[in-house]
């Protein structure tokens, strides 16, 4: 059964989804590829209590990794790519081109990208750390400003702030 939860962030308000009792959403307002409200289930605070507890230590630049349980609900090809994401280091970014790259499919950067877009827990799964081939901020689900405000923060160059 799901349920949902809505945060307060420097980044807007961050509605968590949990599947049984496990991180399966995090969408930000505004968000594209954001599923319908009613597929969130009711609203119910308490799965989410280690979830708020570990993204407050990030944005509190207290913690730079989560520990969380999650449940990616994908393609095989999706849950690859957003494996290869957790894996992509604070303050760091990758290429479309390097992820596809180093999932063994260097042609697959466009589905790559694709797969990104469509990260069902964002932040968490840091999709906002993948960029173009030159080094440009490309798509972001998010946006672009988020997307660079989340990168500024984590390479130290401004505080979380607040954006929306």
């Amino acid at each position: 059964m799901k349920q949902h939860t809505v945060i307060d962030s420097p980044y807007g308000d961050l509605t968590l989804v949990a599947d049984d009792g496990v991180l399966c959403g995090l969408y930000m307002t505004g968000q594209r590829h954001r599923p319908p409200e009613e597929d969130f289930g009711p609203r119910d605070d308490s799965p989410f209590g280690q979830a708020e507890e570990q993204l407050a230590a990030y944005f509190g630049g207290e913690s730079k990794e989560f520990t969380l349980e999650l449940r990616l609900h994908g393609t095989p090809f999706q849950r690859s790519v957003w494996d290869r994401l957790r894996e992509i280091p604070y303050g760091e970014t990758r290429s479309y081109g390097e992820l596809a790259e180093a999932l063994g499919s260097p042609a697959a950067s466009r589905a790559v990208g694709l797969a990104n877009g469509r990260n069902p827990i964002g932040i968490i799964v840091p999709c906002h750390r993948v960029i173009g081939a030159g080094g440009g901020l490309t798509g972001y689900g998010g946006g672009l400003d988020r997307k660079q405000r989340l990168l500024d923060f984590e390479r130290g160059a401004a505080s979380a702030g607040t954006l929306f």
